[in-house]
């Protein structure tokens, strides 16, 4: 735990938040987990990585204001000094709306696969995603237009989504994705002090590339990076992104 957070703390070196969304407000297990070393992994060499995740049993109307507030507590708590934040789909959100109201606790700042507002595509799957989780129903395969524009790979992904999803209660990662809803930092950008790295899909359908854009033109010390042809997952999966990343953390 960190200041009443769930907390995966790994690594060695200097300290580096990671903000992801994941279905459970806790340190994820199993195939999640797995997959969240694999993405990590890169970082832990150079950094202690501390994967922050929102406590449980948020109410239902809870803000990503509110959000950012929770995890600015944990970081000021915990460190004597501003840390670097990485921050990923709806974690780069949260990402953004720390680093607007708390400028002074982040020093260097990466985003992946984001922008300071959902794109209409995005807006409607999780909102789907959302009813669903309420209705008691399996919520994911609401979330498959966000992977592709294939109507074949849709069905595969809705069955597979299905299948993941399991008996879990998904209420909590709902109220992160309603959060995420109201979020809309773009009269707010100019809030966000802490040198940027965004990198961003061409293809991204959750968070468009002119959505991207626009965040970075709000953002005084900003770098846009484009990974021609990937898709949103495609971004954080790619190579370049902890290599690009890594060198923006280090200076470079």
């Amino acid at each position: 735990m960190m200041g009443g957070l769930p907390c995966l703390s790994i690594g060695d070196g200097p300290p580096l938040i990671v903000l992801l969304f994941t279905p459970q407000a806790a340190t994820p297990t199993g195939l999640g987990r797995r997959y969240l070393m694999r993405t990590v992994k890169p970082f832990t060499e150079h950094f202690t990585v501390h994967v922050l995740n929102r406590r449980p049993g948020l109410s239902p109307t809870t803000t990503m204001a509110e959000l950012a507030a929770h995890y600015a507590g944990a970081i000021e708590t915990t460190f004597t000094s501003p840390v670097n934040v990485l921050g990923m789909s709806t974690g780069g959100s949260l990402a953004l709306q720390l680093a607007a109201d708390r400028p002074d606790l982040v020093g260097r700042l990466v985003l992946g696969g984001t922008a300071c507002v959902l794109g209409p595509i995005g807006k409607r799957a999780q909102r789907a995603y959302i009813e669903r989780a309420r209705r008691g129903q399996r919520p994911s395969p609401a979330l498959a237009e966000l992977v592709t524009e294939s109507t074949i790979s849709r069905t595969l992904v809705k069955a597979l989504g299905w299948l993941a999803d399991g008996r879990k209660d998904h209420i909590d990662a709902a109220t992160m994705l309603n959060a995420e809803d109201g979020f809309d930092l773009r009269g707010r950008l100019h809030d966000v002090k802490a040198p940027t790295l965004l990198v961003q899909g061409e293809k991204d359908l959750v968070y468009p590339l002119e959505l991207a854009r626009q965040t970075a033109c709000g953002i005084a010390d900003v770098r846009l990076v484009v990974y021609p042809g990937r898709g949103h997952g495609g971004t954080f999966t790619d190579k370049r992104f902890s290599a690009d990343a890594l060198a923006f953390l280090n200076g470079n």
